[in-house]
Protein backbone atom coordinates (compact mmCIF):
# COMPACT_ATOMS: atom_id res chain seq x y z
CA UNK A 1 0.00 0.00 0.00
CA UNK A 2 1.21 3.36 -0.68
CA UNK A 3 0.32 6.98 1.29
CA UNK A 4 0.71 10.18 0.55
CA UNK A 5 1.15 13.53 2.04
CA UNK A 6 1.97 16.98 0.98
CA UNK A 7 4.64 19.27 2.34
CA UNK A 8 6.95 22.13 1.04
CA UNK A 9 9.80 22.56 0.70
CA UNK A 10 11.38 26.59 0.85
CA UNK A 11 13.65 28.19 -2.17
CA UNK A 12 13.74 31.59 -0.55
CA UNK A 13 10.61 33.13 -0.14
CA UNK A 14 8.72 30.92 -2.52
CA UNK A 15 7.21 26.97 -1.45
CA UNK A 16 7.43 24.41 -3.79
CA UNK A 17 4.69 21.16 -3.12
CA UNK A 18 6.73 18.03 -2.03
CA UNK A 19 4.50 14.89 -2.15
CA UNK A 20 5.40 12.64 0.90
CA UNK A 21 5.18 9.02 -0.90
CA UNK A 22 5.20 5.90 1.62
CA UNK A 23 5.48 1.95 0.89
CA UNK A 24 5.29 -0.56 3.00
CA UNK A 25 6.47 -3.84 1.32
CA UNK A 26 7.46 -7.51 2.27
CA UNK A 27 11.11 -7.76 2.36
CA UNK A 28 14.11 -7.55 4.72
CA UNK A 29 12.75 -5.09 7.82
CA UNK A 30 14.48 -1.94 6.55
CA UNK A 31 13.41 1.99 6.71
CA UNK A 32 14.56 4.07 3.38
CA UNK A 33 14.28 7.52 2.74
CA UNK A 34 15.26 8.85 -0.38
CA UNK A 35 14.12 11.79 -2.97
CA UNK A 36 17.69 14.06 -1.95
CA UNK A 37 17.34 14.50 1.76
CA UNK A 38 19.67 16.47 3.90
CA UNK A 39 21.90 15.62 6.93
CA UNK A 40 18.14 16.69 9.16
CA UNK A 41 15.49 15.09 6.88
CA UNK A 42 17.77 11.73 7.20
CA UNK A 43 17.49 12.17 10.63
CA UNK A 44 13.76 12.44 10.91
CA UNK A 45 13.51 8.37 10.48
CA UNK A 46 14.99 8.39 14.52
CA UNK A 47 12.82 10.73 15.49
CA UNK A 48 9.70 9.29 13.85
CA UNK A 49 10.31 6.05 15.00
CA UNK A 50 10.95 7.22 18.75
CA UNK A 51 7.87 9.48 18.72
CA UNK A 52 6.03 6.26 16.93
CA UNK A 53 6.76 4.26 20.14
CA UNK A 54 6.04 6.88 22.47
CA UNK A 55 2.77 6.39 21.37
CA UNK A 56 2.71 2.40 21.96
CA UNK A 57 3.17 1.79 18.05
CA UNK A 58 5.99 -0.14 16.39
CA UNK A 59 7.29 -0.68 12.29
CA UNK A 60 5.88 -3.69 10.78
CA UNK A 61 8.71 -5.79 9.79
CA UNK A 62 8.86 -4.81 6.01
CA UNK A 63 10.15 -3.01 3.66
CA UNK A 64 9.51 0.63 4.31
CA UNK A 65 10.57 3.59 1.44
CA UNK A 66 9.84 6.91 1.90
CA UNK A 67 10.02 8.87 -1.74
CA UNK A 68 10.62 12.69 -1.17
CA UNK A 69 9.04 13.99 -4.97
CA UNK A 70 10.32 15.40 -6.74
CA UNK A 71 13.17 13.34 -6.46
CA UNK A 72 16.09 15.64 -7.75
CA UNK A 73 15.08 19.14 -5.59
CA UNK A 74 16.92 19.51 -2.43
CA UNK A 75 15.32 19.08 0.94
CA UNK A 76 16.53 20.37 3.72
CA UNK A 77 15.06 21.25 7.19
CA UNK A 78 13.12 19.33 10.39
CA UNK A 79 9.47 20.16 8.94
CA UNK A 80 9.67 16.95 7.10
CA UNK A 81 8.97 15.05 10.28
CA UNK A 82 5.14 15.35 10.95
CA UNK A 83 4.73 14.65 6.71
CA UNK A 84 7.09 11.56 6.97
CA UNK A 85 5.20 10.34 9.72
CA UNK A 86 1.90 10.98 8.42
CA UNK A 87 2.55 9.04 5.42
CA UNK A 88 3.90 6.15 7.80
CA UNK A 89 0.93 5.98 9.51
CA UNK A 90 -1.51 5.82 6.49
CA UNK A 91 1.02 3.20 4.79
CA UNK A 92 0.16 1.23 7.99
CA UNK A 93 -3.55 1.90 8.50
CA UNK A 94 -3.43 3.53 11.56
CA UNK A 95 -5.41 6.46 10.01
CA UNK A 96 -7.58 7.33 6.59
CA UNK A 97 -4.77 7.76 3.98
CA UNK A 98 -7.23 9.52 1.82
CA UNK A 99 -8.23 12.18 4.78
CA UNK A 100 -4.74 13.03 4.54
CA UNK A 101 -4.33 13.83 0.48
CA UNK A 102 -6.13 16.78 1.50
CA UNK A 103 -3.68 18.75 3.78
CA UNK A 104 -0.37 20.10 3.47
CA UNK A 105 1.75 19.17 6.96
CA UNK A 106 4.62 20.42 8.35
CA UNK A 107 6.13 20.13 11.74
CA UNK A 108 9.36 18.63 13.50
CA UNK A 109 8.61 15.60 16.10
CA UNK A 110 9.83 15.16 19.44
CA UNK A 111 10.79 11.73 20.77
CA UNK A 112 8.13 11.66 22.97
CA UNK A 113 5.35 12.74 19.97
CA UNK A 114 5.08 16.26 20.68
CA UNK A 115 5.07 18.40 16.75
CA UNK A 116 7.61 21.23 17.49
CA UNK A 117 7.23 24.44 15.82
CA UNK A 118 9.94 24.78 12.18
CA UNK A 119 10.53 28.29 9.97
CA UNK A 120 8.25 28.61 7.39
CA UNK A 121 5.22 27.67 8.66
CA UNK A 122 3.84 31.05 7.39
CA UNK A 123 4.68 30.23 3.85
CA UNK A 124 3.32 26.34 3.63
CA UNK A 125 0.08 28.23 4.82
CA UNK A 126 0.01 30.61 1.97
CA UNK A 127 0.88 27.72 -0.61
CA UNK A 128 -1.58 25.64 0.95
CA UNK A 129 -4.33 28.25 0.60
CA UNK A 130 -3.48 28.94 -2.93
CA UNK A 131 -3.87 25.51 -3.81
CA UNK A 132 -7.59 25.13 -1.80
CA UNK A 133 -5.92 22.99 0.75
CA UNK A 134 -5.93 22.23 4.10
CA UNK A 135 -2.66 22.73 6.55
CA UNK A 136 -1.44 20.60 9.53
CA UNK A 137 1.53 22.73 11.54
CA UNK A 138 2.17 22.68 15.13
CA UNK A 139 -0.13 23.88 17.51
CA UNK A 140 2.60 26.77 18.70
CA UNK A 141 2.58 27.99 15.06
CA UNK A 142 -0.89 27.98 14.57
CA UNK A 143 -1.48 31.94 14.89
CA UNK A 144 0.85 32.16 12.58
CA UNK A 145 -0.56 29.93 9.78
CA UNK A 146 -4.06 31.63 10.66
CA UNK A 147 -3.02 35.10 8.92
CA UNK A 148 -3.36 32.29 5.50
CA UNK A 149 -7.41 33.39 4.94
CA UNK A 150 -9.27 30.60 3.43
CA UNK A 151 -7.39 27.47 5.07
CA UNK A 152 -8.57 24.80 6.54
CA UNK A 153 -5.86 24.52 9.26
CA UNK A 154 -5.14 21.86 12.20
CA UNK A 155 -2.86 22.94 15.07
CA UNK A 156 -2.12 19.83 16.82
CA UNK A 157 0.46 19.82 20.08
CA UNK A 158 1.24 16.44 19.34
CA UNK A 159 0.36 12.92 17.30
CA UNK A 160 -1.79 11.90 19.90
CA UNK A 161 -4.52 14.32 19.66
CA UNK A 162 -3.67 14.92 15.82
CA UNK A 163 -4.80 11.10 15.49
CA UNK A 164 -7.71 11.46 18.24
CA UNK A 165 -8.49 14.67 15.87
CA UNK A 166 -8.64 13.21 12.36
CA UNK A 167 -10.19 9.91 13.82
CA UNK A 168 -13.14 12.51 14.97
CA UNK A 169 -12.46 11.40 18.79
CA UNK A 170 -11.51 15.06 19.81
CA UNK A 171 -11.57 18.05 18.25
CA UNK A 172 -8.98 20.64 18.72
CA UNK A 173 -10.18 24.11 18.49
CA UNK A 174 -8.80 26.47 15.53
CA UNK A 175 -6.09 28.89 16.02
CA UNK A 176 -6.94 32.33 16.19
CA UNK A 177 -4.55 34.81 14.44
CA UNK A 178 -1.70 36.32 16.02
CA UNK A 179 -1.56 39.94 17.46
CA UNK A 180 -1.01 42.86 14.62
CA UNK A 181 1.18 44.85 16.83
CA UNK A 182 1.35 48.62 16.02
CA UNK A 183 4.51 50.32 15.65
CA UNK A 184 6.86 51.09 18.25
CA UNK A 185 8.49 53.95 19.21
CA UNK A 186 11.97 54.21 19.58
CA UNK A 187 14.34 57.63 20.46
CA UNK A 188 12.76 60.55 19.92
CA UNK A 189 13.98 63.55 17.56
CA UNK A 190 13.80 65.66 20.90
CA UNK A 191 16.41 64.21 21.83
CA UNK A 192 18.85 65.30 19.31
CA UNK A 193 20.27 68.62 20.17
CA UNK A 194 21.61 70.91 17.71
CA UNK A 195 22.47 69.02 13.87
CA UNK A 196 19.63 70.98 11.70
CA UNK A 197 21.33 69.77 8.62
CA UNK A 198 21.42 66.70 9.70
CA UNK A 199 17.45 66.20 10.66
CA UNK A 200 16.42 67.87 7.41
CA UNK A 201 18.84 65.10 5.71
CA UNK A 202 16.65 61.91 8.04
CA UNK A 203 13.45 63.74 6.85
CA UNK A 204 13.83 63.53 3.47
CA UNK A 205 15.32 60.24 3.87
CA UNK A 206 12.34 59.20 5.72
CA UNK A 207 10.42 60.96 3.47
CA UNK A 208 11.46 59.40 -0.32
CA UNK A 209 12.69 55.94 0.89
CA UNK A 210 16.52 57.73 0.10
CA UNK A 211 19.83 56.19 0.94
CA UNK A 212 21.70 58.07 3.86
CA UNK A 213 25.34 58.78 4.94
CA UNK A 214 26.50 60.60 7.43
CA UNK A 215 30.24 61.54 8.46
CA UNK A 216 31.10 63.15 11.55
CA UNK A 217 33.70 62.71 14.23
CA UNK A 218 32.73 60.06 17.59
CA UNK A 219 30.02 61.22 19.55
CA UNK A 220 28.46 63.62 17.26
CA UNK A 221 25.37 61.83 17.36
CA UNK A 222 25.12 59.78 14.34
CA UNK A 223 23.76 56.75 15.72
CA UNK A 224 21.48 58.32 17.95
CA UNK A 225 19.73 60.16 14.44
CA UNK A 226 19.80 56.71 12.27
CA UNK A 227 17.91 55.26 16.06
CA UNK A 228 15.27 57.78 15.39
CA UNK A 229 14.27 57.06 11.94
CA UNK A 230 11.97 54.18 12.38
CA UNK A 231 9.91 57.19 14.69
CA UNK A 232 8.93 59.20 11.53
CA UNK A 233 8.75 56.14 9.44
CA UNK A 234 5.35 55.43 7.77
CA UNK A 235 3.96 52.11 9.32
CA UNK A 236 4.03 49.04 6.98
CA UNK A 237 0.21 48.85 5.31
CA UNK A 238 -1.18 45.24 5.54
CA UNK A 239 0.43 43.76 2.25
CA UNK A 240 3.41 45.05 3.51
CA UNK A 241 3.30 43.87 7.05
CA UNK A 242 2.64 39.90 5.42
CA UNK A 243 5.77 40.34 2.55
CA UNK A 244 7.89 41.15 5.70
CA UNK A 245 6.26 38.57 7.88
CA UNK A 246 7.11 36.37 5.36
CA UNK A 247 11.20 36.54 5.53
CA UNK A 248 10.93 36.54 9.19
CA UNK A 249 8.97 33.23 9.00
CA UNK A 250 11.48 32.06 6.98
CA UNK A 251 14.23 33.23 9.49
CA UNK A 252 12.34 31.76 12.18
CA UNK A 253 12.03 34.91 14.02
CA UNK A 254 8.39 35.36 13.60
CA UNK A 255 7.16 35.12 17.37
CA UNK A 256 3.57 33.88 18.43
CA UNK A 257 2.44 34.73 15.23
CA UNK A 258 2.58 38.02 15.88
CA UNK A 259 3.01 40.56 12.67
CA UNK A 260 3.86 44.23 13.32
CA UNK A 261 3.37 47.18 11.43
CA UNK A 262 6.66 48.43 12.95
CA UNK A 263 9.65 48.87 9.72
CA UNK A 264 12.11 46.38 10.73
CA UNK A 265 15.53 48.00 11.81
CA UNK A 266 18.53 46.10 11.33
CA UNK A 267 22.32 46.82 12.70
CA UNK A 268 24.59 44.52 12.04
CA UNK A 269 28.43 44.62 13.75
CA UNK A 270 30.96 45.39 11.18
CA UNK A 271 32.10 42.23 11.28
CA UNK A 272 29.48 40.60 9.63
CA UNK A 273 29.88 38.38 6.80
CA UNK A 274 28.98 38.33 3.14
CA UNK A 275 26.43 35.82 3.95
CA UNK A 276 25.23 37.35 7.15
CA UNK A 277 24.50 40.65 5.24
CA UNK A 278 23.23 39.53 1.90
CA UNK A 279 22.30 35.38 2.81
CA UNK A 280 23.24 32.16 2.09
CA UNK A 281 25.41 29.58 3.85
CA UNK A 282 24.90 26.15 4.05
CA UNK A 283 21.45 25.95 4.40
CA UNK A 284 20.96 29.17 2.44
CA UNK A 285 19.22 31.76 4.67
CA UNK A 286 17.85 35.77 4.21
CA UNK A 287 20.50 37.53 5.05
CA UNK A 288 20.59 40.78 7.45
CA UNK A 289 19.14 43.25 3.97
CA UNK A 290 16.51 41.03 3.61
CA UNK A 291 15.42 41.22 6.78
CA UNK A 292 15.49 44.71 6.89
CA UNK A 293 13.21 44.61 3.50
CA UNK A 294 11.09 47.46 3.57
CA UNK A 295 12.99 48.93 6.50
CA UNK A 296 16.17 50.31 7.90
CA UNK A 297 19.36 48.49 7.10
CA UNK A 298 21.80 50.94 9.71
CA UNK A 299 25.47 50.33 8.89
CA UNK A 300 27.61 51.86 11.58
CA UNK A 301 31.49 52.47 10.96
CA UNK A 302 30.98 51.79 7.41
CA UNK A 303 34.74 51.90 6.62
CA UNK A 304 35.30 48.72 8.86
CA UNK A 305 33.11 46.46 7.21
CA UNK A 306 35.15 44.43 4.52
CA UNK A 307 35.32 45.91 0.90
CA UNK A 308 33.88 42.64 -0.31
CA UNK A 309 30.98 42.78 2.10
CA UNK A 310 30.18 46.37 1.44
CA UNK A 311 30.03 45.44 -2.35
CA UNK A 312 28.23 43.04 -2.28
CA UNK A 313 25.20 45.77 -1.64
CA UNK A 314 25.67 47.21 -4.98
CA UNK A 315 23.19 44.96 -6.44
CA UNK A 316 20.60 44.54 -3.89
CA UNK A 317 20.42 48.54 -3.60
CA UNK A 318 19.84 48.87 -6.78
CA UNK A 319 17.21 45.98 -7.72
CA UNK A 320 15.97 45.57 -4.35
CA UNK A 321 16.20 41.44 -4.56
CA UNK A 322 19.23 39.70 -3.47
CA UNK A 323 20.05 36.29 -6.17
CA UNK A 324 22.02 33.54 -4.22
CA UNK A 325 23.38 30.90 -6.49
CA UNK A 326 24.15 27.85 -4.87
CA UNK A 327 25.74 24.23 -7.10
CA UNK A 328 22.44 22.83 -6.26
CA UNK A 329 19.92 25.74 -6.26
CA UNK A 330 19.34 29.36 -7.06
CA UNK A 331 17.07 31.50 -4.36
CA UNK A 332 15.77 35.30 -4.13
CA UNK A 333 14.81 37.34 -1.26
CA UNK A 334 13.18 40.61 -1.68
CA UNK A 335 15.98 43.52 -0.36
CA UNK A 336 13.90 46.59 -0.92
CA UNK A 337 15.72 48.61 2.02
CA UNK A 338 16.31 52.17 3.12
CA UNK A 339 20.36 51.92 3.84
CA UNK A 340 21.55 54.39 6.09
CA UNK A 341 25.09 54.64 6.92
CA UNK A 342 27.45 56.22 9.64
CA UNK A 343 30.96 56.98 9.45
CA UNK A 344 33.87 59.24 10.88
CA UNK A 345 36.40 61.30 8.37
CA UNK A 346 38.83 59.53 9.46
CA UNK A 347 40.56 56.71 11.26
CA UNK A 348 41.22 58.94 14.60
CA UNK A 349 37.55 60.15 14.30
CA UNK A 350 38.49 63.99 14.61
CA UNK A 351 39.63 65.85 11.34
CA UNK A 352 39.41 69.28 10.97
CA UNK A 353 39.32 69.57 14.62
CA UNK A 354 41.69 72.56 16.29
CA UNK A 355 41.81 71.27 19.64
CA UNK A 356 41.97 67.27 18.70
CA UNK A 357 44.24 67.66 15.48
CA UNK A 358 44.77 64.70 13.38
CA UNK A 359 48.02 64.01 13.06
CA UNK A 360 48.36 62.25 9.50
CA UNK A 361 45.75 64.58 7.76
CA UNK A 362 45.20 64.58 5.06
CA UNK A 363 46.44 61.12 3.92
CA UNK A 364 44.66 59.98 7.08
CA UNK A 365 40.86 60.91 5.47
CA UNK A 366 42.19 59.64 2.06
CA UNK A 367 43.09 56.28 3.53
CA UNK A 368 39.99 55.50 5.74
CA UNK A 369 37.38 56.74 3.65
CA UNK A 370 38.88 54.91 0.15
CA UNK A 371 37.96 51.72 1.91
CA UNK A 372 34.26 52.27 0.99
CA UNK A 373 34.30 51.91 -2.59
CA UNK A 374 32.89 54.72 -4.78
CA UNK A 375 30.23 53.25 -6.92
CA UNK A 376 28.76 52.30 -3.77
CA UNK A 377 28.80 55.74 -2.48
CA UNK A 378 27.20 56.07 -5.90
CA UNK A 379 24.01 54.42 -4.93
CA UNK A 380 23.57 56.66 -1.21
CA UNK A 381 21.11 59.83 -2.47
CA UNK A 382 22.28 62.07 0.54
CA UNK A 383 25.61 62.70 1.97
CA UNK A 384 25.62 64.91 5.05
CA UNK A 385 28.50 66.31 7.40
CA UNK A 386 27.23 65.53 10.87
CA UNK A 387 29.47 68.67 13.15
CA UNK A 388 30.38 67.92 17.00
CA UNK A 389 28.14 69.39 19.14
CA UNK A 390 29.09 72.20 21.75
CA UNK A 391 28.13 72.11 25.50
CA UNK A 392 26.89 75.38 25.13
CA UNK A 393 24.35 73.39 22.72
CA UNK A 394 23.97 70.68 25.15
CA UNK A 395 22.59 72.88 27.63
CA UNK A 396 19.79 74.27 26.16
CA UNK A 397 16.28 72.70 26.19
CA UNK A 398 15.14 70.09 24.53
CA UNK A 399 13.73 71.21 20.77
CA UNK A 400 10.46 72.18 20.56
CA UNK A 401 10.02 69.63 17.32
CA UNK A 402 9.85 66.10 17.92
CA UNK A 403 9.48 63.45 15.78
CA UNK A 404 5.96 63.41 15.93
CA UNK A 405 5.96 66.73 14.05
CA UNK A 406 8.06 65.32 11.23
CA UNK A 407 6.14 62.22 11.04
CA UNK A 408 3.70 64.28 9.90
CA UNK A 409 5.33 65.55 7.21
CA UNK A 410 6.80 62.48 6.27
CA UNK A 411 3.09 61.03 5.93
CA UNK A 412 2.07 63.66 3.93
CA UNK A 413 5.17 63.47 1.03
CA UNK A 414 4.58 60.09 1.13
CA UNK A 415 0.65 60.21 0.68
CA UNK A 416 1.32 61.98 -2.54
CA UNK A 417 3.56 59.22 -3.59
CA UNK A 418 1.32 56.49 -3.09
CA UNK A 419 -1.08 58.68 -5.16
CA UNK A 420 0.92 59.47 -7.98
CA UNK A 421 2.73 55.99 -7.99
CA UNK A 422 -0.96 54.22 -8.16
CA UNK A 423 -0.67 50.96 -10.27
CA UNK A 424 2.73 51.63 -11.29
CA UNK A 425 4.68 48.70 -8.85
CA UNK A 426 6.64 51.63 -7.09
CA UNK A 427 6.15 52.66 -3.41
CA UNK A 428 8.00 55.60 -2.81
CA UNK A 429 10.52 58.03 -5.04
CA UNK A 430 13.76 56.27 -4.49
CA UNK A 431 12.31 53.70 -6.84
CA UNK A 432 11.34 56.08 -9.62
CA UNK A 433 12.97 55.14 -13.04
CA UNK A 434 12.39 55.53 -16.67
CA UNK A 435 8.96 57.23 -17.77
CA UNK A 436 7.91 58.21 -14.40
CA UNK A 437 11.09 60.02 -13.46
CA UNK A 438 11.13 62.21 -16.50
CA UNK A 439 7.19 62.74 -15.97
CA UNK A 440 6.96 63.62 -12.41
CA UNK A 441 10.49 64.46 -11.34
CA UNK A 442 11.76 66.95 -14.66
CA UNK A 443 12.49 70.32 -13.34
CA UNK A 444 11.55 73.80 -14.19
CA UNK A 445 13.68 75.69 -16.61
CA UNK A 446 15.84 77.10 -13.78
CA UNK A 447 16.17 74.21 -12.02
CA UNK A 448 17.64 72.07 -15.30
CA UNK A 449 20.05 74.72 -15.91
CA UNK A 450 21.59 74.56 -12.36
CA UNK A 451 21.21 70.57 -12.32
CA UNK A 452 23.17 70.47 -15.66
CA UNK A 453 26.13 72.90 -14.88
CA UNK A 454 26.11 71.23 -11.36
CA UNK A 455 26.69 67.84 -13.05
CA UNK A 456 29.08 68.60 -14.85
CA UNK A 457 31.12 70.63 -12.16
CA UNK A 458 30.67 67.65 -9.65
CA UNK A 459 31.04 65.23 -12.58
CA UNK A 460 27.54 63.05 -11.53
CA UNK A 461 27.41 59.90 -13.15
CA UNK A 462 24.00 58.91 -14.73
CA UNK A 463 23.53 56.69 -11.88
CA UNK A 464 24.19 59.99 -9.80
CA UNK A 465 22.27 62.44 -11.84
CA UNK A 466 19.05 60.43 -11.51
CA UNK A 467 19.39 60.12 -7.38
CA UNK A 468 19.38 63.74 -7.39
CA UNK A 469 16.26 64.12 -9.25
CA UNK A 470 14.30 61.77 -7.13
CA UNK A 471 15.99 63.53 -3.97
CA UNK A 472 14.52 66.68 -5.73
CA UNK A 473 11.28 65.41 -6.29
CA UNK A 474 10.52 64.01 -2.36
CA UNK A 475 11.77 67.91 -1.70
CA UNK A 476 9.18 69.23 -3.93
CA UNK A 477 6.52 67.17 -2.14
CA UNK A 478 7.38 67.98 1.45
CA UNK A 479 7.27 71.34 0.29
CA UNK A 480 4.00 70.32 -1.19
CA UNK A 481 4.92 71.76 -4.49
CA UNK A 482 3.78 70.12 -7.72
CA UNK A 483 6.40 70.73 -9.87
CA UNK A 484 10.06 70.52 -8.92
CA UNK A 485 11.81 73.93 -8.95
CA UNK A 486 15.26 75.29 -8.37
CA UNK A 487 14.99 75.77 -5.08
CA UNK A 488 14.35 71.54 -5.05
CA UNK A 489 17.24 71.19 -7.13
CA UNK A 490 19.61 73.38 -5.06
CA UNK A 491 18.88 71.60 -1.86
CA UNK A 492 19.27 67.92 -3.41
CA UNK A 493 22.44 69.12 -4.84
CA UNK A 494 23.94 70.45 -1.38
CA UNK A 495 23.09 66.50 0.25
CA UNK A 496 26.35 65.46 -2.43
CA UNK A 497 29.42 64.48 -0.44
CA UNK A 498 32.14 66.90 -0.70
CA UNK A 499 35.95 65.71 -0.59
CA UNK A 500 37.39 65.06 2.64
CA UNK A 501 38.54 67.88 4.35
CA UNK A 502 42.17 68.64 5.40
Amino acid sequence: MVALVRTVAYLGLEARSVEVQCQIAPGLPRFNLVGLPDKAVNESRERVVAALASMGLSLPPKRITINLSPADLPKEGSHYDLPVALALLGAMGVCDAEQLGDFFAVGELALDGRIVGTPGVLLAALHAASLDAGLICPAAQGAEARWASGLALVAAPNLVSLLNHLKGVQLLSPPEPGEAREPGFGPDLKQVKGQEVAKRALEIAAAGGHNLLMIGPPGAGKSLLASCLPGILPPLTPPEALEVSMVASVAGLLEDGRISRARPFRSPHHSASMAALTGGGLKVKPGEVSLAHLGVLFLDELPEFQRAVLDSLRQPLETGVVDVARANAHVTFPARVQLIAAMNPCRCGHLGDPALACSRAPRCAADYQSKVSGPLLDRIDLHVEVDPVSAADLALPPPVEGSAQVAARVAAARSLQTARLEGTGRRSNAEIDGDLLERHATPDEPGRKLLMQAAEAMRLSARGYTRMLRVARTIADLAGSEGVGRIHVAEALSYRRVAPRA
